[in-house]
């Protein structure tokens, strides 16, 4: 869904398309072909151990697609990429394949989110979703409790998530791994429990500024799935529901709180119900890091106003807690840091009521972020 649509034209590419569906209907047999695979490069991927993987989680448009753009120009980093999707099954084959076919950049297009970014099939992209998919069948259900936690147990997940890492940094000559994955914020617990030392990047904006944005991306989506009935299908088979007419809350253990969403979704309250997501995720997040000292020192904070406001200095508390050197990772700071800045391309543009509304279900939650996060000195704008 990365190129440019003529009037008329659907959203989804016919090729695309028809590619997600071989797939998604083959998925045992790839499962099988992935277990192969690993025998093959065994010696491969002896050779990259998983060490210090990096994941950046959020809730949607709080500023993790510039972040894992940025992250992933280091050189020690290596994420999936747009290319990598529809077959996550394969990484190292198909990473071989592609590289002796050409299959290289194309002429950059703005994303299907028509936000400003423009990508390639070599550009970072959320593809991982779709293996957490295939292991964890109660992912994406409202009513079951969608929280992997600490006390989570899947060894045949864990063995093929740790080897298709592996293969995909062999792939890359990479030492490190870099993940994108918004719904990992409810696996926060687990994935430390995986890897220990993992180093995980959660961005967050001033609630009315996120959620206008949520309620942009959510009615564009859901004006494409009236152009095009393919729009939702396509959206499912490759991990995301967060826009759009088959969009669903996370159950982070209350089902009330996701019904709540739900209803105000379903009514067509947009912006309430996206403030209450915006509350719950972000409250689960800072629940989990106050009951668990190495998910508190995992994690960092990252508010998006700070990104754009003090873009060396915020870059620099990521470089730090990432554990990446300064020789490779500032210049590519310094590059990103004139083109951070707040959205141009919307407004917000809430009543008086909807406005009361956002403060009234983020206040609590807003407070606790901002004792939480990372800062350096600056003007704090007015949240009401």
């Amino acid at each position: 869904m990365a190129e440019n649509r003529a009037p008329g034209r659907p959203h989804v590419p016919a090729g695309l398309y028809l590619k997600t569906a071989f797939f998604a209907r083959t998925r045992p047999i790839w499962r099988a072909l992935s277990r192969i695979e690993s025998a093959f490069v065994g010696d491969l991927v002896s050779d990259h151990p998983i060490e210090a993987p990096v994941f950046v989680a959020g809730v949607p448009r709080s500023g993790t697609t510039i972040l894992v753009e940025i992250l992933s120009r280091h050189p020690a980093l290596a994420s999936h990429s747009y290319g990598d999707f529809p077959n996550v099954y394969t990484p190292y084959w198909r990473n071989w394949l592609a590289e002796r076919l050409g299959h290289g950049s194309a002429e950059p297009v703005e994303r299907a989110h028509k936000d400003r970014v423009m990508i390639t099939n070599r550009s970072p992209e959320a593809v991982e979703e779709v293996i957490w998919m295939n292991f964890f069948g109660h992912l994406h259900d409202p009513g079951r409790d969608q929280v992997l936690g600490a006390t989570t147990s899947n060894p045949e997940f864990e063995r093929f998530y740790r080897a298709h890492v592996s293969k995909l940094l062999a792939a890359r000559g990479a030492a490190r791994y870099l993940a994108k994955g918004n719904y990992n914020t409810s696996r926060l617990r687990y994935i430390v429990e995986m890897f220990p030392d993992a180093r995980i990047v959660v961005p967050w904006r001033e609630p009315v500024a996120q959620v206008a944005s949520l309620v942009k991306q959510d009615r564009l989506f859901s004006r494409m799935a009236q152009e095009d009935s393919r729009v939702p299908t396509q959206l499912q088979r490759s991990g995301h529901f967060e826009f759009g007419p088959d969009k669903r809350a996370i159950n982070l253990g209350s089902r009330s709180q996701t019904e709540a969403i739900e209803r105000d979704w379903a009514a067509g309250a947009l912006a309430t119900g996206w403030a209450r997501y915006w509350a719950a995720v972000y409250a689960h997040v800072l629940d989990a890091m106050e009951g668990d000292s190495s998910l508190r020192d995992a994690v960092l904070l990252v508010d998006y106003r700070h990104l754009c406001e003090q873009p060396a200095e915020t870059l620099a508390a990521v470089r730090d807690h990432c554990r990446l050197d300064a020789e490779n990772f500032d210049s590519i700071a310094a590059e990103y840091a004139p083109r951070l800045t707040p959205p141009d391309y919307y407004a917000p543009d809430f009543g008086p009521e909807e406005l009361e509304s956002i403060a009234e279900i983020t206040r609590a939650t807003l407070e606790r972020l901002g004792s939480a996060t990372w800062s350096r000195p600056c003007t704090t704008p007015d949240h009401r």
